[in-house]
């Protein structure tokens, strides 16, 4: 295994529920990765061991009960099904977001996991993007829908699922590293975009 060298003393976690679409946490994950963002999966279970909406088991870095997350400058849901509702169900969740938001820290969210920052007031009158699927749960919440495969409003980063998650991730390094980065990150995995 290759050494990881830290760019920034900025620490991301990836939340991670039973039933997520793996892609949309091991990509941001890897990406970030390779650009010196130090990244923790964190299981939301009493298991550091969480299998996807695939049947593929992720191992995380550390439980949510065994992690401080107000150590994390920005915290990332996931999309997938059952995934998004599993996240969407756990209080400690919710309020992580909700207190991140309301003090304006970062959060991420791809596939249909932004419909949970809308579900709970949290982005009403914000920009934002989300799997096609669940548009109708933005609008019903007045949260500006874009089609775009990610969306940056603020301290806000959403994304529209599996084939966006690799530009999800470098939006992400952006916010950290800025363009330069993004760019090294972009020629280490052959990125066409």
């Amino acid at each position: 295994m290759a050494d990881f060298k830290a760019a920034t003393t900025k620490k991301v976690a990836i939340l991670v529920a039973p039933g997520l679409e793996e892609i949309e946490a091991l990509a941001p994950l890897d990406v970030l990765w390779r650009a010196g963002v130090p990244t923790d999966l964190v299981s939301i279970t009493r298991s550091r061991q969480v299998t996807s909406s695939h049947n593929v088991v992720v191992t995380c870095n550390r439980t949510l009960d065994e992690a401080r997350l107000e150590d994390y400058d920005m915290l990332v849901l996931p999309g997938g099904i059952p995934g998004m509702p599993n996240l969407k169900a756990d209080a400690r969740v919710i309020d992580a977001v909700t207190s991140r938001i309301q003090a304006d820290r970062p959060v991420a969210a791809i596939c249909a996991s932004p419909s949970i920052l809308a579900d709970a007031g949290l982005i009403t009158g914000r920009r934002a993007t989300v799997n096609p699927g669940f548009v109708d749960v933005l609008k019903v919440n007045d949260v500006e829908v874009s089609e775009d495969a990610v969306v940056v409003d603020g301290n806000l980063i959403t994304s529209r699922g599996m084939a966006t998650a690799t530009d999800f991730g470098l939006e992400i390094v952006r916010h950290y590293l800025g363009d330069d980065a993004v760019e090294d990150v972009k020629k280490k995995i052959v990125h066409q975009g």
